[in-house]
Parts: structure tokens; C-alpha cells; sequence
């Protein structure tokens, strides 16, 4: 168990530390992982931006994910929403109303500069935890597209069932916590507080200037 995000954070900016002689790029998932992915990119010499993806909530189980979209309008659809019978109209209007979120929070996080271009780099995607996978699946489809050298993912905690998944779209997972019981991404941190869109605009705005 972590005390808090910045000991996992910590835990996780050691396990990587062969990658510094990189300087990589570090891609969190708002907003949770900002501050994870400030304290790796210092540790690893890297740059810090976000990876803007949202997930998919089921009908009348907004909680539920059963997909994601990425802020370049890319779908990736679960298993779930098949087995439970989403309908593709559904998957498609709720697909666009999480991207113009997006969208938005785009010009709110970064509204002086585009988004750092991962061609051709090492990229570490961070999240503090995943639980159906659904979220960082997207994300690492969305970089995939723009040809990274190597794409890594770095969390702090998931089922295994889901780190499994997600060998499949990229070169490395690194997970601290492997439960036998997944409950919730927050059962591995005594300290688990919200991280405001406040909290990753300062992050990133003193990133940029350090």
C-alpha cells in the first residue's frame, strides 16, 4: 500500500530510471496522474503533458466504463459494452460528448501551446491506477498513432486481468500493486484526496517554466 500518489510516484520514477539517458516524454491521465507524472518527468529528466482521454459510462451507469475517447476523436469500445448490448448510437453520441470535454480541457490545460508531439520518443503513460483498462487503452492507442519509439505504461496499481490487456498496445507495464482482490483503484493509497483541474494547470504551467 502507498502512503500517498507521491511515494507511488516515487516508487514508480525508480523502476524506470533506466530511461533517463532518454529524457522521455511523460504523458499523465488527468487528473489524478498529474502530479505523478511531474515528479517522474523531474526524476527522469523528461518533459511532462497530459494525454487527454475520457471514458465511456454505460446507460444509466455513467460509473460503469465501457470505452474511451481520445481528444483526437479515436473510440475504443470494452467487451463489456458488447456483452451488455450498448447499441453503436449510443457508443457514438456519448463518444462525442466526452470529446468536446476534451477539447476543452485542452484549451484550459495547455492554452499557450499545442500538445507535445511524441514522434519518435520514449513515452511514459501514467496513471495513479486502472481498474477495466478502458482509459489507458485509448491513450495508448492515441500515442501509438503518432509512432513513438518505445511506449511504456507506468501505474501504480491494477488486476491483473488488466495489465494482461494492456501488454497488448504496449512495449512495457510497469504496475507496483497487483491485488488478488481489485476493488478500487484508491484500496492501495491511505491518502487518495481529488486532484482539481486547478492543481494540474499549476502543475503543468510550473513545468513548463522549470
Amino acid at each position: 500500500m502507498f502512503q500517498n500518489r507521491t511515494q507511488a510516484a516515487q516508487r514508480l520514477a525508480h523502476r524506470l530510471k533506466e530511461y533517463a539517458d532518454e529524457k522521455p516524454l511523460v504523458l499523465a491521465i488527468p487528473r489524478g496522474a498529474v502530479p505523478m507524472g511531474r515528479i517522474i518527468a523531474d526524476a527522469l529528466y523528461g518533459d511532462l503533458d497530459v494525454v487527454l482521454v475520457h471514458k465511456l459510462g454505460a446507460p444509466g451507469n455513467p460509473e460503469l466504463a465501457i470505452g474511451a475517447v481520445s481528444e483526437d476523436g479515436h473510440v475504443f469500445v470494452g467487451e463489456n459494452a458488447r456483452r451488455i448490448g450498448v447499441s453503436q448510437s449510443y457508443i457514438e453520441r456519448e463518444a462525442e460528448r466526452q470529446r468536446r470535454v476534451l477539447t476543452e480541457r485542452r484549451e484550459a490545460y495547455t492554452p499557450d501551446r499545442a500538445r507535445i508531439d511524441p514522434t519518435g520518443r520514449t513515452v511514459i503513460v501514467v496513471d495513479d491506477g486502472v481498474a477495466t483498462g478502458a482509459t489507458m487503452r485509448a491513450a495508448l492507442d492515441a500515442v501509438r498513432r503518432a509512432d513513438p519509439k518505445r511506449l511504456i505504461v507506468a501505474v501504480g496499481v491494477a488486476p491483473q486481468s488488466t495489465l494482461n490487456q494492456l501488454r497488448e498496445g504496449a512495449d512495457e507495464v510497469v504496475c507496483l500493486e497487483v491485488p488478488d482482490l481489485f476493488v478500487a483503484v484508491g484500496q492501495a493509497f491511505r491518502e487518495f484526496g481529488p486532484v482539481t483541474d486547478e492543481d494540474v494547470i499549476r502543475i503543468l504551467q510550473s513545468a513548463r517554466e522549470a
